[in-house]
């Protein structure tokens, strides 16, 4: 396996920049997703590293070889796409030993490689299948394991579960983690789904316009993110942002509402701010978590509701906004019902109004 390390790497196709100098570095063995909305520059930096896109400035190192000028099948990578592309006419086992052929390997050797990559995939007994003849996941599947019979340095994933149902989706999510606590591999994958990122990555990149917007474990975006857009883009539901600013030592919202200011922020008397917080840090007092040390409470009116199983997730008014919180051991909630709220400030967020990025200390 090897290291991957991007630097100052660069995109334009003619005057447009679509990636903007980034830098960044995945350890040999660290699984890696770029995550971000469509358009933010991921699959176009995966495709750098992959050698299917020329870079227009900086440089892709794998190991310790600058790659930027070595062709794809010089770099030692192997590509999962999200449309398989499995040859429909070949049985499972030619689809997984058909790159081992053309390197013109033993038939022992690529008996023994598709053997292996299907047991591990749990593929053993499809390999007589056609690609028709499976199900989506079961594809996806041969995809990876096709992969695998390589033995890469770096396994790259573009956006492979996109067109898998939701539980699909979930299946291999598991998967591909038990693949890579097996093989102790570099894997950079690329989604736009935040839940995937969460779920699969020991760091996450997030993307913004052809710009490194932060770069943390899963933890650490969700609970320290240093931008709203992080705040917005990472968590489901997305964190409630509310307009304020800063008086007399407190937060106050549009319609006068005080808050304590969360602890560790650095603010200013009379600054405009943002007040972040999640829809588990909001919950109606007798259905929300212990108390915490920083709480505020206010009363709100309940919109709407969505009824989850063991929670509620509620939709209120708050300063001409609308909050989504929680409630716990949940009960039937009227439309424009007013019910007290408990605000978790530690667990809050301040933003700048201006810049978007983080007050925290």
């Amino acid at each position: 396996m090897a290291q991957v390390h991007l630097r100052s790497v660069v995109k334009k196709y003619g005057g447009l920049q679509v990636v903007h100098a980034i830098n960044l570095d995945i350890a040999d063995g660290e699984f890696v997703v770029l995550v971000g909305p469509s358009g933010c520059g991921k699959s176009t930096t995966l495709r750098m590293i992959a050698g299917l896109e020329d870079i227009s400035g900086g440089e892709v190192l794998i190991g310790d070889r600058v790659v930027n000028d070595l062709p794809p099948r010089e770099r030692n990578l192997a590509m999962v796409f999200q449309n398989y592309a499995l040859y429909p006419h070949m049985s499972v086992r030619e689809n997984l030993g058909f790159s081992l052929k053309i390197a013109k390997r033993s038939q022992s050797e690529i008996d023994r490689a598709v053997d292996d990559a299907a047991e591990i995939l749990s593929l053993t007994p499809l390999l007589d299948r056609k690609p028709g003849q499976l199900s989506g996941g079961q594809r996806q599947r041969v995809a990876m394991g096709r992969a695998i019979v390589r033995h890469p340095d770096v396994f790259l994933f573009d956006e492979p579960l996109s067109n898998l149902d939701a539980k699909l989706r979930t299946q291999m999510r598991v998967e591909i983690k038990k693949l890579h606590q097996r093989l102790k591999s570099t894997i950079v994958y690329v989604t736009h789904d935040q839940v995937e990122a969460m779920t699969l990555a020991d760091r996450i990149v997030i993307m913004r316009d052809g710009h490194i917007e932060q770069i943390g474990t899963p933890l650490e975006v969700f609970e320290r993110p240093n931008t709203t857009f992080v705040a917005t883009f990472i968590g489901s539901p997305p964190m409630n942002m509310l307009p304020a600013r800063v008086g007399g030592g407190r937060v106050v919202l549009t319609d006068g509402t005080a808050f304590d200011i969360p602890p560790g922020h650095k603010v200013e008397e009379g600054q405009d701010v943002i007040f972040g917080a999640r829809a588990d840090n909001i919950m109606p007092v007798g259905h929300s978590l212990p108390a915490t040390e920083h709480v505020a409470e206010v009363k709100m009116s309940v919109q709407l509701t969505e009824p989850l199983g063991t929670e509620t997730l509620l939709f209120a008014q708050l300063a001409g906004q609308e909050v989504q919180a929680k409630m716990l051991n949940p009960r039937p909630v009227a439309s424009g019902e007013v019910l007290t709220f408990q605000i978790n400030l530690d667990k809050c967020h301040l933003f700048d109004a201006e810049t978007g990025a983080s007050l925290r200390v």
